[in-house]
């Protein structure tokens, strides 16, 4: 399983938003020289992010976006699963229905544990605990 450059640029746009938080709103054009990355590109990103509830969009002369919700309740989980769908590793560990072996499936446990895994830690990386380990700049 790969997280896709969406993935990961969403979640270098957010750590950014959640640096640069000064009470006013951190315009796309800003986000996106910080990171290097297309205006058009982080802008579909922010879209969805939008979307869901993560980040705001203000308009106008001093717009751009504002975390929506406090960094500390933001996981790293909340902005993937935004931006990718299901972070699952297949398609059976996230719909246990749709396996056609079913319970007779001897591999469905390795896909399971690994999902839990995944789930536990992208669950309990908080946007906050990702600003403060920015080494990964």
């Amino acid at each position: 399983m790969r997280i896709s450059t969406k993935g990961r640029y969403g979640l270098r746009a957010m750590i950014d938003i959640a640096l640069n938080q000064t009470g006013k709103a951190l315009p796309l054009r800003e986000i996106a020289g910080n990171q290097g990355l297309s205006e058009k590109y982080l802008e579909h990103i922010l879209k969805k992010l939008n979307s869901a509830g993560l980040v705001r969009s203000i308009r106008g002369p001093h717009g751009g976006y504002v975390l929506n919700l406090p960094g500390s309740e933001i996981t790293a989980g909340m902005i993937l699963r935004a931006l990718e769908g299901s972070i699952s590793p297949t398609q059976c560990a996230e719909d246990h229905n749709s396996c056609e072996k079913g319970s007779e499936c001897a591999a469905a446990y390795v896909w399971h544990k690994l999902k839990s895994a995944i789930d536990e830690v992208v669950d309990n990386i908080t946007l906050d605990e990702l600003c403060k380990n920015i080494s990964c700049k």
